[in-house]
């Protein structure tokens, strides 16, 4: 068993389904998983322990467990700002995952109330992938879409994509947008497959498995991706990249489909893979 997986609770619904799709992804990979709850105290030297976090942990765990029984589940209180709790339990775990947005029952600025600028500069300061979950769980008849550039942050994500399509028995959809006004008319489609091809070469020599296709396609990366993850059960996006002749802008552009994408019925989750400061041990 690996490093764990941690996700981010605050007692809303939306945490729940973030915990139901952390202990699915914890069960993929053979991980354990831990259940984390920021606790921001009102005054920074004022901690004074909310009797309502335990029992709200407590069924984040019990959730946990009813989606899979035989889940390895842990948790932890820890005080302090919710991107500095979650970015320090990053640097121990294998995936980071977090609701797209929550209304939390505790009163405090926690996880929930700050959930909407939460997952950006999260996946920015991470140590590991950070996974985005929003609304129910995706349809898993839906491939995985690949957002890519060809810069160094995004073999990070080409290789955790073709990892979780192996793991979810999913094809692959690797999409590179290109701006027609950025190129020599005519040269475009043929540099954006050569791109693809380049990018992808080392790991599809890896996991022969996984069933490619390639979509090279013009058009503003976020608008091309936002429309690709309408059929996805997973979007994965290098947290940046390079912008220009050669790729997607991805530092804005993860950002952008953090908050705009999935939108079939709110049933998918995006993935940021950000760098890792840590060994890999999957």
């Amino acid at each position: 068993m690996g490093n764990p997986v941690v996700v981010g609770v605050d007692g809303s619904s939306a945490a729940l389904t973030a915990v139901a799709a952390a202990a699915a992804a914890a069960a993929r990979c053979g991980a354990a998983l831990r259940v984390v709850h920021a606790e921001v105290p009102i005054k920074p030297r004022l901690v004074v322990p909310d009797p309502a976090v335990r029992p709200l942990v407590l069924q984040a765990m019990a959730h946990a467990l009813h989606v899979v029984p035989e889940a390895v589940v842990t948790s932890a209180v820890v005080t302090g700002d919710v991107v500095h709790v979650l970015e320090a339990e990053s640097q121990a775990a294998d995936l980071v995952v977090v609701g797209s947005r929550g209304t939390g029952s505790i009163t405090r600025r926690l996880l929930g109330s700050v959930l909407g600028s939460t997952p950006a500069p999260l996946a920015a300061r991470s140590h590991c992938p950070v996974m985005v979950v929003r609304g129910d769980d995706p349809d898993p008849t839906g491939p995985v879409v690949l957002g890519v550039d060809g810069s160094p942050d995004g073999e990070q994500a080409v290789a955790f994509a073709f990892a979780e399509s192996a793991r979810r028995r999913a094809e692959l959809v690797a999409v590179h947008a290109w701006q027609p006004d950025r190129v020599s008319s005519g040269t475009a489609p043929e540099a954006a497959e050569r791109l693809l091809d380049q990018a992808l070469a080392d790991a599809e020599d890896t996991r022969p498995d996984v069933t490619v296709r390639r979509e090279p396609v013009g058009g503003k990366a976020s608008e091309v991706l936002v429309e690709a993850s309408r059929t996805a059960q997973l979007l994965v996006v290098g947290a940046r990249g390079r912008g220009g002749l050669a790729g997607l802008l991805l530092g804005s552009v993860s950002q952008d489909v953090m908050t705009r994408a999935l939108p079939r019925g709110d049933r998918s989750q995006g993935e940021v893979s950000g760098p890792r400061r840590h060994p890999a041990r999957r």
